[in-house]
């Protein structure tokens, strides 16, 4: 008898342990929270490197981002094939003695001018048909149309007569900032010294000058100022600063093709807008210069058309 509950006693004692070693082990098993919160962090890890992953990939398979370039808009403006000498639209005058006349004229020489207006009309009509030259004068082309093909050409007004180009500036260094954002170079020539183009770049920090031994070789459009303004004592100031002689010479700026062509665009954007026939019915587009953003920006602020069409 004593034997049976011996042994009932030891395998209680048994069960006993081993119900133990069992919640042991369960405790050993469940989740604490210092795994929660490394679980959460190593998931998080994973998702953000298959992300960065996944983009790396997009951007390699796409490549770098391809800029729709703007095609060129190819105008034929009325010419004469080589133009006749005389004295206008060259890059080789104005001489000294151009210069000279050239300048605002005084009461008396008004007067005088108005007293032999016949006879200085003669004067000029006899100077531009024939090949004298003075000392300090170049062979100028006489020709008011520009060198072209033979014939007349397209019934247009060319792009350096119906161009104006117009800047707002706070002064000449936001001026010079302007120029070099659309990579305009100031240039001078003629004056009665050597036949080159003096030209002025990076005019906002330190201006530097190049010289095209070759005027014959541009083919940039260019523009000058008609009126006197601010702005037209900024181009000589700039000139100065990079060491280009300006007095007495022409005073022009020279625009990059790029630039050209992206005017001409929204030229033909805004006529088209207008309903006229792009660009045989504009006479003139007046472009301004505004800032925008980080940078500049032109925009059209007025269009005239040709009376008749």
């Amino acid at each position: 008898m004593t034997t049976i509950v011996g042994t009932q006693q030891e395998a209680g004692d048994a069960r006993e342990r081993l119900r133990d070693e069992r919640q042991h082990e369960r405790a050993k098993l469940k989740v604490s929270r210092f795994d929660s919160v490394t679980s959460l962090f190593l998931a998080l890890i994973l998702f953000l490197g298959a992300f960065v992953l996944m983009m790396f990939i997009v951007w390699l398979l796409s490549g770098e981002p391809k800029v729709k370039a703007i095609e060129p808009i190819i105008e034929n403006p009325p010419g004469r094939g080589e133009n006749p000498e005389g004295f206008e639209r060259d890059f080789e005058p104005p001489g000294a003695e151009e210069v000279e006349d050239l300048m605002e004229p005084t009461l008396a020489d008004t007067i005088e001018a108005v007293t032999d207006a016949v006879s200085s009309v003669a004067a000029s009509l006899t100077t531009s048909n024939t090949n004298a030259t003075a000392s300090t004068q170049g062979t100028g082309k006489g020709d008011s149309r520009p060198p072209g093909p033979e014939g007349e050409g397209d019934d247009i007004i060319g792009r350096w007569e119906r161009w104006e180009l117009t800047f707002n500036a706070k002064g000449k260094k936001d001026y010079a900032r302007q120029l070099d954002f659309y990579n305009i170079q100031l240039a001078a020539f003629g004056g009665g010294g050597p036949n080159v183009i003096d030209m002025a770049s990076n005019l906002s920090s330190s201006p530097k000058k190049s010289v095209n031994q070759d005027p014959k070789s541009e083919e940039r459009l260019y523009f000058s100022w008609k009126l006197s303004n601010p702005l037209m004592q900024f181009d000589r100031q700039l000139l100065g600063e990079a060491g280009i002689a300006y007095s007495g010479r022409n005073v022009i700026r020279f625009i990059p093709s790029e630039l050209e062509n992206g005017l001409a665009q929204m030229e033909k954007e805004y006529c088209e807008r207008k309903g006229k026939k792009f660009p045989h019915d504009i006479a003139k587009t007046v472009f301004e210069s505004s800032a925008e953003g980080n940078g500049f920006a032109f925009s059209i602020v007025s269009q005239r058309y040709r009376v008749g069409r």
